[in-house]
């Protein structure tokens, strides 16, 4: 159980960071230049640096976004068994996982549940 705890406090976070930095800067970088076409010329516009470093952010992390909120799931699902939490309680902190900084309250909302149900895998 507490490899389980582990795991999932470190994905959760991890998957939070992620979709944030995602959201907050890989896809406003990489289409400012359709949203504000005069922002910040030779910065934001198609080819130039800042438009490249958003399609490098989106492509190279959204992919792992993908793959690391996949093993999310598993673990998640795996401490939910374990834990015996309800449908609707695992479903909420599953879904959470795809939305920027609600992520983080999911996280702790289970985390808080799994040291009250479970006092040992929170030990030192």
């Amino acid at each position: 159980m507490k490899a389980l705890y582990n795991a999932y406090r470190v994905l959760a976070t991890v998957v939070g960071l992620s979709i944030i930095t995602l959201v907050v800067v890989g896809v406003p970088l990489k289409y400012a230049h359709d949203w504000w076409p005069n922002f910040w010329p030779g910065f934001l516009q198609v080819g130039e640096s800042g438009q490249r470093l958003g399609t490098n952010i989106n492509l190279y992390l959204g992919t792992a976004h993908g793959f690391i909120y996949m093993v999310f799931v598993l673990v998640a699902l795996m401490l939910a068994l374990k834990a015996r939490w309800q449908m609707g309680f695992t479903a909420i902190t599953l879904l959470s996982g795809t939305i920027p900084f609600v992520s983080f309250w999911a996280e702790r909302r289970a985390i808080r549940r799994v040291r009250a149900e479970f006092p040992e895998v929170s030990a030192r």
